[in-house]
């Protein structure tokens, strides 16, 4: 479009007059150009800007991409070792909670046997019956032998230390 102005502007301007009635639409197209040049540079402008504003756009997002993607991966790898250290702490706890349960249960049997031999229980009806029945049959029992050996016994003797007489006064 310039160029097409500097030629146009150079042929008017030439001195021989051969073109002079074409004098008046000579200024409408030279016009019509500059208009046209003019919208055409006032939209280079605003296209060169709007890319501009682009450009620093892209550039501070991929700033803040690459800083953002800096501290994830560092995020990743402390929680890596995180995790990792959890792991094992977790195994080492699991380890003395095992330790520990065994110790508890071995407590809680001596425990339970020591009530056994300690702690009294109190009979059943059916536990003291038996008992006093035995113990009923043992005294009968004891009863008869003795009953049987009263009759073995002498009931006085005529002599009760070796060579004396007891006399009887009448």
């Amino acid at each position: 479009v310039k160029l097409a102005l500097k030629v146009l502007r150079e042929y008017y301007a030439k001195a021989d007059k051969a073109h002079s009635a074409e004098g008046g639409s000579s200024t409408g197209i030279i016009g019509t150009l500059e208009v046209v040049e003019s919208d055409f540079s006032k939209g280079l402008a605003e296209m060169i800007a709007i890319e501009e504003s682009a450009a620093a756009s892209y550039d501070t997002e991929s700033k803040e991409n690459a800083i953002e993607k800096v501290t994830k991966e560092q995020d990743v790898t402390y929680k890596t070792k995180e995790s990792a250290s959890l792991d094992k702490a977790v195994a080492d706890l699991t380890s003395d909670r095992a330790g520990v349960q065994s110790e508890l249960d071995a407590v809680l049997e001596y425990l339970e046997k020591l009530k056994e031999q300690c702690v009294a229980k109190p009979e059943t009806y059916e536990e003291r019956k038996g008992r006093r029945e035995a113990e009923l049959a043992g005294l009968k029992e004891a009863l008869k032998i003795l009953d049987g050996e009263a009759v073995l016994l002498q009931k006085s003797s005529r002599r009760t230390l070796r060579g004396t007489h007891h006399h009887i006064a009448a």
